[in-house]
């Protein structure tokens, strides 16, 4: 039985080895024509390329990365080639002068919630028609200069609200999370421009859940934004089962449901 042993395993662990450097050399070869085009940058590991060199402060990573690659860099990032712009200059190119070449971008697992990107027009690429005719109806019903001018008040008052709830908790000498609490007048503000309605109460904690959940759900890294191969499997369907992401589309559903059935009631 020993001696089944000690051959098997190293066997085994050989046959795996050879497994995965197999699947590396075929991702390469697949992904070695497109990174020719691109700047160099820090040589990748097997499978998972330079994800080992971000750590628990990716932008103190990158930062450091930069000062040796320079302001262009390519990171191979699990299975995604990603570009690093850090320079003022390059970024001017790329989000100004070159902003359509440039303003499709892939589209993270988070937001995949219930088809949320095929309808939207933060995540449809530029080109797509749907994305024109969205941006028409925005153009006219919202980030027009009268309708701007009609909803100033709204984004005054959801900043008072914001200078208020600082001042109250340093009077009480609590800790204010800054960070929650602009994400809640964002959030306010977004509901109130579309719906007419707060989403989460700005002085106290109801909708607390919901917002720091969604912080943490659209924060935290996912396998497959790295791995999309893993896609096939799915492994990360719980994560997006009854998600906050979910959730917050669920009360836009049913806001937008109670404003069509009064629109009827008021045409009846």
């Amino acid at each position: 039985m020993d001696y089944y042993y000690y051959f098997t395993t190293p066997l085994a662990l050989l046959l795996a080895w050879t497994l995965v450097q197999g699947f590396n050399l075929l991702l390469v070869a697949l992904t070695r024509n497109r990174s020719r085009k691109l700047r160099p940058g820090p040589f990748p590991l097997p499978i998972i390329g330079n994800l080992h060199l971000l750590g628990n402060q990716p932008h103190k990573s990158l930062a450091k990365l930069t000062d040796f690659h320079g302001p262009i860099m390519r990171l191979k990032l699990g299975q995604i080639t990603t570009v690093v712009i850090s320079s003022s200059d390059m970024a001017k190119q790329v989000l100004q002068k070159q902003d359509l070449a440039f303003s499709s971008r892939s589209i993270p697992d988070i937001v995949q919630e219930d088809n949320f990107h095929i309808f939207s027009f933060g995540w449809l690429p530029a080109s797509h028609p749907q994305w024109r005719s969205l941006r028409k109806i925005l153009n006219s019903h919202i980030f027009s200069v009268n309708k701007l001018d009609a909803t100033q008040h709204l984004r005054y008052k959801r900043i008072e609200e914001l200078i208020v709830y600082c001042e109250r908790s340093s009077q009480m000498g609590e800790a204010v999370d800054i960070g929650a609490a602009i994400f809640r007048t964002m959030l306010n503000l977004f509901s109130n421009t579309l719906f007419s309605r707060d989403l989460a109460d700005p002085f106290e904690n109801s909708g607390k859940e919901l917002v720091e959940g969604m912080m943490m759900y659209m924060g935290k890294p996912s396998l497959v934004d790295y791995f999309p191969v893993l896609k096939i499997v799915d492994p990360l369907s719980l994560r997006r089962y009854n998600s906050p992401f979910g959730k917050l589309l669920k009360i836009f559903y049913e806001w937008i449901n109670e404003r069509l059935e009064l629109r009827k009631s008021q045409n009846y």
